[in-house]
Parts: structure tokens; C-alpha cells; sequence
């Protein structure tokens, strides 16, 4: 049974940053593609990163290009997303998905493209 789990959450000022895990377990992961969504309160869960299943192919929403880094560890079943800058806005409870498949289509900011999910980790930024 697929189990995905968050961690690095937390209360940082604005400007600040943060790291956040997610490991995967009961499958083969290493070709999955692996991405992290965001929702706020009263609005929709959208996109922030991907990482595709060779690594080096990553991408991420307009708003926080330049200041999130997502990686990954194959090894370790584990994607990261290092948060830096923080805004206010960036408030939300972030959650990783996980679509374990040779996925090679252009949907990775789509919830749908993801098999799998964390139960969310919850990021707060004051201003």
C-alpha cells in the first residue's frame, strides 16, 4: 500500500524560509513524477512544483519561480521543496502527490495527473 507523508511545515516571518519533505513508501518510485499543491483557505488547491522522474526536469507556478527549489532523492524515496522568500500569500496547506508511472505527458500541474497523496503540511507566513 502507497503511503506518502509531508513534514517542514510550520509559523515563519515573511522573508523567511522553509523545507519541506515528503517520502513515499510501498512502491518503486523512481520514475515517478512527484509534485507539490497548495490550498488556501476558501480557494482551490493549485500547482506549485514538479520534478519529473529523470530529476534535472522541474517546474513551477509563475508566483514562485525564483524563490522555491523542488528536488528529489531517488534513493530515498523523497522530494523537497525549499521555500525561501516567504509572502504572506504563500500561507496554505501544502501537500505532495505522487503519480508512480513513466509519466511523460504535459498535465503535472493538473491534481488529476497524481495517483497519490500526503495527508498535507500546514505553512503559515506572518507578515
Amino acid at each position: 500500500q502507497v503511503h506518502v507523508g509531508e513534514s517542514g511545515g510550520g509559523l515563519v516571518q515573511a522573508g523567511g524560509s522553509l523545507r519541506l519533505s515528503c517520502v513515499a513508501s510501498g512502491g518503486t518510485f523512481s520514475s515517478s513524477t512527484m509534485g507539490w499543491f497548495r490550498q488556501a483557505p476558501g480557494k482551490e488547491r493549485e500547482f506549485v512544483a514538479a520534478i519529473g522522474w529523470s530529476g534535472p526536469k522541474t517546474y513551477y507556478t509563475d508566483s514562485v519561480k525564483g524563490r522555491f527549489t523542488i528536488s528529489r532523492d531517488n534513493a530515498k524515496n523523497t522530494v523537497f521543496l525549499q521555500m525561501n522568500a516567504l509572502r504572506p500569500e504563500d500561507t496554505a496547506i501544502y501537500y505532495c502527490a505522487v503519480n508512480p508511472t513513466y509519466y511523460t505527458g504535459t498535465y503535472f500541474h493538473l491534481p488529476t495527473t497524481y495517483d497519490y497523496w500526503g495527508q498535507g503540511t500546514q505553512v503559515t507566513v506572518s507578515s
